[in-house]
């Protein structure tokens, strides 16, 4: 507790009463904080899968109301001209998007048998909200245990109604959580690990709105510091319809004819929408790319009305006011408001009455507010169609054109518009800036009395375009750089090839986006699963270019693809070459472009400014041959190495453990912190004075000088040493050093410190540590030659890890090159940073662009590409069918799980088998009840096993093997091979 707190609750009532007082004025202008938008996510009728596909519908005034489709019910069978015909719907008509049965169930980690219990409309939250995000730039990994809100509307439960009414066989333990609408947002905040408030809303066709709304009061009230807001709607079961018509409150022809004199009710529609909303100070703070801003939000009751359903004018007049207040916008400033717009002769004219009393007073009549309703060329989605408005207006603010507004042929006769100062556009119409800014409203009232308004601002100018906080303009250079990444990762092999798919069309669409803005969304605004592509590019074309190679199964320079695995960090081990001359001008290149480089040698440089005759800096930039004499040769090594070293680092490249040769081995220590960089230079100064530095010889193991100079003794017995704080390898013994060995003088003026290096030796002792990828620190190609000479010798095949799969890349050795001459450096490192990256080695993305000598804004790119299968119980299904078929992989003395002589067929096998025999069983069982590809070493931890698959594995393995296993057992197992393990000591 702060002292201000424990000072608070000293107070009395009465006082703390009298204290909130006086600060809920300047409370106020807190509260009135705009809260950015910042991602879109929607599916909608019309195919409108993306905010872009949408806006293209709603550009072109594109109809998307079509025919009941055949997969929700029998239209013929339940159609009907009268609405009072029992049973009947009065409509053929509705908004309907394609295919509400598929899902991608295992990029959630959800098993077949729970997806097949979950409402589509949950289904369609999980895979909207983690497009939104994505447009946002948002990686979901990174919101574990933030204080991220969910406020999701929702209605129906059709899904529901459908299984029930088959018949109860149906009904199991994922049913409850399946259609629960609290568990809706609950799900959400569960898979994604968002600790902010979670909660459902149903206020009937104003949910959507009301969400926002109380996300936004979420957010200003710091309950939370990011929120994903929205609605969902799916109509599967003919029930609500019949009840609406009987209403009368569908329109027969299926179309939304708002403000028109046929108006006769509203057309059925369903969708998903979400946005993703932070304050908008965290939002400058952060670079998020600002869709809109929201200005003021605000939520009431119609009360006491005509009916319960009726509309209320009043209500709806003091609802906008609110709005309007909350914001502190002036309702002259309003432009254009997207209406509720229902479609009916009695709600119409009270809604643009509405409008009238509040925003179009002393509004001059050539500069009419602008009203529309989106529910014209989709149709009403009830507890998503508030959302639905909201983005059809960012959208319309972002291309400053307000989309056509349908069917409106003949006004309503009880609407007089120029009496009102409102104008209906029934074409794509520019949309004038006014005072220089744009403002609309977004209406939503629920029939249940609930309203809602929401006051939208566009981007101000000096927010459009905001660079990435990386850097002070003062540090931008001038040069540009010459490589650039592009990541694409996904969790299968089909999901990444779609995904380059998406992002060539995306690139064929937007030719002119800019490279480096592409590459660093990739970096820090996406996810990075386990199937990887590296694509190293100069520009536009050249990423065209190889996405067309990838696409087309073909190999080519600067194109990396890989397989990592989730379960398993690499290890790199940092190698530091020693006794090889750079080539003069080395490291130029990145000096130019890369800070983190600079920066390190730039040190390097200023500790050799006072003692040695040549700087580092004469070695990257003068043509002077005294720059390339051989005394300079290894203080220019040292420097070059230890800014690479330092570059590696700063992109969250950390060694497992450091080896080095020769000057190399100086340079390790440093970075182990054996001693100061200081210390290492000066060594290497008095080293390079006193002794003539000797080329690598054939056999890769360089040979020491003879002797140790008596000064040199003394400059080393001078030295303060630490012990390590990275594993350090000494190529004397090829092992890793101890702290007391490695810590003093002694190991320094070792004579054996001039034998030659045991440098094979100590990669074979990095391997039996782990490290699988090895990565050379200064000029190449000595690990070119290591690995060759590696090959010949196979001395390193004993050394592969245990738990390394023999498929993946982390069961072999990789060898990663140093500078090369004469080659592009941006593009050499840009290589590397690829090879690393696909083999799974986490990069620091943030650090990376901070080397850049450009600012980065993080674009609007393609959003993952689910992998949908059908998850739907049709007619006939019974629940074991979920357990029919399976059968393990087709190996010798491998068992069917569904064989009931299937422990008799274990004790047949040899001993030494029979762990390979459970290992399948139990991989088999699993991956058919989850639904998803699992390897032996998958962490259950990451397949989020939940309490009922427990039971399920349980009970299928006693029926299976006579053996009682609880599910403690599995929890703490871990994985598929070691619950084999423990099955085998228990068999």
């Amino acid at each position: 507790m702060t002292d201000l707190d424990q000072r608070l609750s000293q107070l009395s009532p009465t006082k703390l009463a009298l204290l909130a007082q006086e600060m809920r004025a300047k409370a106020k202008l807190v509260a009135m904080e705009p809260i950015a938008i910042i991602g879109l996510g929607c599916r909608f009728p019309g195919n409108c899968d993306t905010p872009a596909a949408f806006w293209n519908l709603l550009k072109q005034g594109q109809d998307a109301i079509t025919e009941i489709p055949a997969d929700r019910w029998d239209v013929d069978a339940y159609y009907h001209a009268d609405p009072k015909a029992p049973g009947k719907i009065v409509t053929r008509y509705g908004g309907f998007i394609q295919h509400p049965a598929d899902f991608d169930a295992p990029f959630f980690n959800i098993s077949k048998k729970e997806a097949v219990s979950l409402d589509p409309q949950q289904r369609l939250l999980l895979e909207v909200s983690w497009e939104a995000l994505e447009n946002a730039g948002c990686v979901p990994a990174e919101l574990m245990g933030s204080q991220t809100g969910v406020f999701i509307g929702i209605s129906t439960n059709d899904y529901f109604q459908q299984l029930v009414a088959r018949n109860h066989v149906d009904i199991d333990g994922y049913l409850g959580t399946g259609y629960a609408h609290s568990v809706a947002t609950g799900r959400l905040s569960y898979l994604l690990g968002l600790t902010g408030p979670s909660m459902a809303v149903d206020t009937s066709c104003s949910s959507s709105l009301v969400a926002v709304h109380l996300a936004c009061q979420s957010l200003r009230n710091g309950e939370s510091d990011l929120a994903l807001a929205g609605g969902v709607n799916i109509i599967l079961t003919p029930e609500n319809s019949i009840a609406l018509s009987k209403a009368q409150m569908l329109a027969p022809d299926g179309r939304c004819k708002t403000f028109d004199a046929a108006a006769n009710g509203y057309v059925r529609a369903e969708g998903c929408g979400m946005v993703v909303l932070k304050r908008l100070s965290d939002a400058v703070v952060d670079g998020d790319t600002i869709l809109a801003l929201i200005r003021g939000t605000a939520v009431n009751q119609d009360g006491q009305s005509s009916g319960l359903t009726a509309p209320n004018g009043q209500a709806q007049q003091a609802v906008i006011r609110q709005a309007l207040a909350s914001g502190g916008v002036d309702p002259s400033q309003i432009s254009y408001v997207e209406a509720h717009g229902t479609g009916t002769l009695l709600g119409d004219p009270i809604e643009l009455g509405a409008l009238s009393a509040v925003l179009t007073q002393d509004r001059s009549r050539t500069e009419p507010l602008l009203v529309g309703s989106v529910k014209t060329n989709i149709g009403h989605l009830e507890a998503a169609a508030g959302v639905a408005g909201l983005i059809k207006v960012v959208l319309a603010l972002q291309h400053q054109h307000i989309p056509a507004h349908l069917h409106l042929k003949q006004p309503n006769p009880h609407i007089d518009c120029d009496d009102f100062s409102i104008k209906t556009p029934t074409e794509l119409t520019p949309w004038p800036a006014k005072e220089s800014r744009r403002l609309a409203g977004v209406s939503s009232f629920g029939f249940s009395g609930t309203n809602a308004h929401i006051v939208i601002e566009e981007t101000p100018e000096d927010l459009q375009h905001i660079p990435t906080p990386i850097r002070s303009e003062n540090e931008i250079k001038k040069q540009s750089t010459t490589g650039h990444l592009l990541t694409l990762s996904a969790k299968t092999e089909e999901a990444l090839l779609a995904l380059a798919q998406r992002y060539q069309q995306h690139l064929v669409d937007n030719p002119n986006v800019n490279v480096s803005d592409i590459c660093y969304t990739t970096h820090t605004g996406r996810s990075h699963f386990e199937h990887r592509l590296g694509l190293v590019v100069e520009s536009i074309q050249e990423m065209q270019d190889k996405l067309t190679a990838y696409i087309g199964g073909e190999e080519t320079k600067g194109l990396f693809k890989g397989h990592t695995l989730e379960y398993q960090q690499p290890r790199v081990g940092f190698v530091f070459a020693g006794q090889v001359a750079p080539e003069t001008n080395m490291g130029r290149q990145l000096y130019q472009t890369q800070s983190a480089f600079r920066s390190a040698f730039d040190r390097c440089a200023d500790i050799l400014s006072t003692t040695a005759q040549t700087s580092p800096l004469d070695h990257l930039f003068s043509d002077d041959q005294l720059a390339s004499t051989p005394s300079n040769h290894p203080l220019a090594l040292f420097a070059l190495e230890f800014a690479l070293s330092q570059l590696w680092q700063s992109w969250g490249v950390k060694p497992a453990l450091v080896i080095g040769y020769d000057v190399g081995e100086y340079v390790a220590a440093c970075v182990a912190g054996i001693f100061p960089l200081e210390t290492g230079l000066r060594l290497v100064a008095e080293r390079s004075r006193l002794m003539q530095p000797q080329r690598i010889s054939d056999d890769v193991s360089p040979q020491r000088a003879d002797t140790t100079p008596v000064d040199f003794a003394r400059i080393v017995q001078e030295v303060t040493y630490a012990s390590p704080t990275i594993p350090f390898i000494s190529t004397v013994t090829g092992q890793i050093t101890s702290p007391k060995e490695i810590a003093g003088p002694t190991y320094w003026l070792s004579p054996r410190l001039r034998e030659q290096p045991q440098l094979l030796q100590g990669v074979a002792t990095a391997v039996e540590q782990g490290v699988t990828t090895f990565l050379e620190i200064g000029p190449g190609p000595i690990l070119s030659a290591l690995e060759q000479h590696y090959l010949q010798t196979k001395k390193l095949t004993r050394s592969i890890p245990n738990n390394a799969s023999l498929s993946s890349p982390q069961s072999k050795i990789n060898w990663l090159s140093g500078l090369q001459e004469g080659q592009n450096e941006e593009q050499q490192v840009m290589q590397t940073l690829a090879q690393l990256y696909i083999r799974g080695v986490k990069i620091d993305w943030m650090g990376a662009a901070q080397n850049k000598p450009q600012a980065h804004r993080k674009v609007d790119l393609p959003t993952y590409p689910f992998q949908r299968q059908r998850y739907w119980i049709d007619p006939g299904y019974k629940p074991e069918s979920m357990q029919q078929n399976r059968q393990v992989k087709p190996e010798q003395n491998t068992p069917s799980a569904a064989d009931s002589d299937l422990l008799r067929q274990f004790k047949t096998i040899p001993v030494d088998e029979r762990y390979a025999f459970l290992e399948a069983y139990v991989q088999t069982v699993i991956t058919d009840l989850l639904g998803v590809d699992l390897t032996p070493h998958t962490s259950f931890d990451t397949l989020r096993v939940d309490s009922l698959l427990l039971v399920e594995v349980t009970t299928q393995i006693a029926l299976d093997l006579d053996i009682e296993v609880s599910a403690k057992t599995i929890i703490e197992s871990g994985s598929v091979a070691a619950l084999a393990k423990q099955l085998t000591k228990s068999l």
